[in-house]
């Protein structure tokens, strides 16, 4: 009977502990400017190494300021495309859009780009 009675606190006093825990959210922050990037810096961009495609550098924002991120090195993944990094002016304000990796077919011809021959064709519209 004890151990029923100490079970059934445990189980009640474990509900309650989980229903206090924060739940995590998945909500990306906007980053909003009332001025614009600097221009960007020029950078040298490396040869080209198999396995990895070069992420250029872009203006990033921290403690709003504008902060130069130099370009780096990013492993390919196969049957995804890089997104670079880019400010986007919304009602006199600029956004800052970060990079990011997307599946799929780059150029928008229908081939999926890990079965597509030129999955960059500039002339696919």
């Amino acid at each position: 009977m004890k151990l029923r009675k100490t079970l059934l606190v445990a189980i009640c006093v474990g509900s309650l502990a989980g229903m206090s825990l924060p739940l995590t959210a998945n909500a990306e922050v906007g980053i909003f400017f009332n001025i614009a990037p600097p221009e960007p810096r020029y950078e040298v961009v490396p040869e080209p190494r198999v396995g990895y495609i070069w992420s250029s550098g872009y203006w990033n924002a921290r403690k709003n300021r504008h902060v130069w991120q130099a370009g780096h090195w990013e492993r390919e993944r196969q049957g995804y495309y890089r997104v670079e990094p880019t400010w986007t002016q919304r009602d006199n304000r600029w956004q800052l859009e970060r990079g990011r990796w997307n599946r799929g077919d780059r150029d928008g011809d229908g081939v999926p780009n890990n079965r597509d021959r030129a999955p960059n064709n500039p002339n696919v519209q």
